[in-house]
């Protein structure tokens, strides 16, 4: 079975963004002044064949945190199609 994960992927709220500064900057500048905070993260989508959506789960959690987050900076969260 074929399922599809969106994933995303974004800094803790502890760690500094400064490409989320510099978008909050270049809006700021463009008179969208009502903008306070900006955090840029990653979003992927793939396709997966697994069985289960129980195994297709453990294996994007996976990739998550081995290839996809850095999980010390990063937090992780999916779901599916």
């Amino acid at each position: 079975m074929i399922f599809t994960a969106n994933i995303y992927v974004s800094l803790k709220p502890t760690v500094s963004d400064p490409q989320g500064a510099t978008v909050s900057g270049a809006l700021s500048q463009l008179g969208f002044d009502s903008v306070k905070n900006v955090r840029v993260g990653k979003y992927i989508t793939l396709e997966i064949d697994k069985p289960s959506k129980e195994e297709a789960e453990s294996a994007v959690s996976n990739m998550c945190e081995q290839l996809l987050a850095n999980t010390v900076i990063e937090d992780y969260k999916f779901e599916f199609q």
